[in-house]
């Protein structure tokens, strides 16, 4: 599976931004975009998402010899800084999401399962989100995509907010999961 982009353009009133970007994004790898803050990762993330318009060029994913446009509903993204109904308990926000996404889902997995394997304890599950640390959030956003399995995953400063630990955890599991996705994260340090 590859992801291409040939031609990504944007640029905010007379700054560009991203000028003619052209890649081609493998399953099996991790890719890192590192650059400064303000160089245009998150720009590029925006727009694979569909949350910001490209001046000009395309995005394709290839899959199994044919090729389409990509759309958002091929990708997963975990922003720096997480976007969650706060006023959910986690348990409740994972429930909710299961529902929706069911066409998705290992029908074979249980809620708590999944909880398990971010590291999320009983207790800590059926807290409001709004009571979650940085790092409890990113990774509530990091079971969305073990959930609904998408093609492309997008992690926006996914380390940053995180302690050493649970970063460690979250390599780990990003290496084990990286054969049936194409994953890439942005981040001004490495």
């Amino acid at each position: 599976m590859e992801l291409k982009l040939s031609g990504i353009k944007k640029a905010f009133d007379n700054n560009e931004v991203l000028k003619d970007i052209d890649f081609t994004f493998e399953s099996g790898k991790i890719y890192a975009l590192l650059g400064r803050n303000g160089a245009g990762k998150t720009t590029l993330f925006n727009i694979l998402a569909e949350e910001l318009k490209e001046d000009g060029g395309e995005a394709f994913l290839y899959k199994d010899g044919k090729m389409k446009q990509v759309e958002s509903t091929d990708i997963s993204y975990v922003y720096s800084d997480p976007i969650l109904p706060e006023f959910l308990t986690g348990y409740e926000f994972i429930k909710f999401f299961m529902d929706i996404n069911k066409d998705k889902i290992d029908k074979n997995k249980k809620i708590e399962e999944y909880f398990d394997i971010i590291k999320i304890n009983e207790r800590d599950r059926h807290r409001l989100i709004k009571t979650y640390s940085h790092g409890m959030k990113n990774k509530l956003q990091m079971l969305m995509f073990i959930i609904s399995r998408p093609e492309i995953i997008l992690l926006d400063e996914p380390l940053t907010s995180l302690d050493v630990v649970v970063a460690l955890e979250v390599k780990r599991l990003l290496r084990e999961i990286r054969s049936s996705h194409i994953i890439i994260f942005s981040t001004h340090i490495l």
